[in-house]
């Protein structure tokens, strides 16, 4: 390989609670997970970018003067990097790029912005342009907003950006500050558990963004930009919103943003078992109020309380993906066991049950030279 390689990694990650209020200035809390996508690239400063990815089979050729449009699927992903960069000023030199992952995508793990944050860690560093984590961020939800076309908040890359092993990231969305919180149940005899249902959620499609209009009503009904706005005003604000439907999806996030808060000073005080009741009490909103869950997921969800988690929720942009849940350790074969009896009496796929930690956020790759 030429000296002018570059190998730069960014992880999946799990929210462990705050769904949907990225885009209302709330709070959320994710975590970095272990696994992450590496993008791999060779510049040699041509036109155009060609990428391969060890999941699609051909490669894709990307000019490096794309335009929203130009490219679809999973290549969309890169190309919407390559056009964000250029339109914050940053020239692009082309090359050649392979993108290896171990990232489950459609899973709700935010496989799409590992790949995104991994695409711009990689051109960033060929060009030698140094950009801080916020601003990273930002261009990589550009690109998805507006080359990809998916309405999605700023969380996901946050968290892959600013991930810390055994820390948790309280984000503030009205600020995008970002606060490391400790976070590692394992020392506590606990595991937190991902529970892939193996039912793929679609981020862009019309149910995100129906939620995110609803939120957007809700907030002009009160006269205000951000449903943030009212946080502190109590429930009775809603009742100013004109359509109940609105009212309901507001009630989630005033709600959720209260339960980020209040799961971190559980965290905070050891106490996992009323950390566990905040996430069970999540989940009932997003199925609720927000009408984002499915039945096969909410069926994971009580199977796995009932055999005796902590709590368990949804986590990602719903209507499909994966249930996490706080379990003690001496319990998770149980556990388990019990989550893919009922899947397979529902006749569903076997879900894929893991335990998982936080990790660390996105950075460059060192490869081995090869041996002499």
């Amino acid at each position: 390989m030429s000296a002018g390689d570059v190998h730069y990694a960014a992880p999946g990650r799990i929210n462990l609670i705050g769904e949907h209020t990225d885009y209302n200035f709330g709070y959320a809390l994710p975590i970095a997970l272990p696994q992450r996508t590496v993008a791999h690239f060779r510049p040699d400063g041509s036109d155009a970018v060609t990428v391969r990815s060890d999941r699609e089979g051909d490669p894709v050729r990307i000019p490096v003067a794309t335009r929203p449009g130009d490219a679809d699927g999973w290549a969309a992903y890169v190309a919407g990097v390559i056009w964000a960069l250029g339109q914050a000023g940053h020239r692009v030199g082309g090359g050649a790029m392979t993108i290896t992952s171990d990232v489950e995508a459609g899973s709700g793990l935010a496989s799409s912005a590992a790949l995104g944050c991994a695409v711009l860690g990689a051109v960033l560093t060929a060009e030698g342009i140094t950009l801080d984590r916020l601003q990273q961020a930002r261009i990589a939800q550009r690109a998805e907003n507006e080359y990809v076309g998916a309405p999605t908040g700023l969380l996901d890359q946050l968290a892959a950006l600013y991930g810390q092993p055994r820390r948790a990231m309280l984000i503030d969305f009205q600020d995008s500050s970002v606060r490391p919180v400790p976070f590692d149940p394992d020392t506590a005899g606990l595991a937190l558990l991902v529970i892939n249902s193996r039912a793929q959620h679609r981020h862009a499609g019309g149910e995100y963004a129906a939620r995110r209009a609803s939120c957007e009503r809700a907030a002009r009904d009160l006269g205000v930009g951000s449903l943030r706005e009212v946080q502190h005003r109590g429930m009775e604000v809603l009742n100013a919103v004109a359509d109940p439907l609105d009212a309901r999806r507001a009630r989630h996030v005033l709600t959720e943003n209260r339960r980020v808060l209040e799961f971190v000073d559980a965290v905070a005080a050891s106490d996992f078992s009323g950390a566990g009741t905040i996430m069970t009490d999540s989940h009932r909103s997003m199925r609720d109020d927000f009408a984002i869950t499915t039945a096969q997921i909410d069926r994971i969800a009580d199977v796995v309380v009932s055999a005796g988690a902590l709590g368990a929720r949804m986590t990602g942009g719903g209507f499909g993906g994966c249930v996490i849940a706080l379990v003690a350790a001496q319990d998770i074969e149980a556990v388990g066991d019990a989550v893919r009896r009922a899947m397979n009496d529902g006749g569903y796929r076997e879900p894929g049950i893991a335990r998982t930690h936080a990790s660390a956020g996105a950075g460059p790759v060192v490869v081995a030279s090869p041996q002499v």
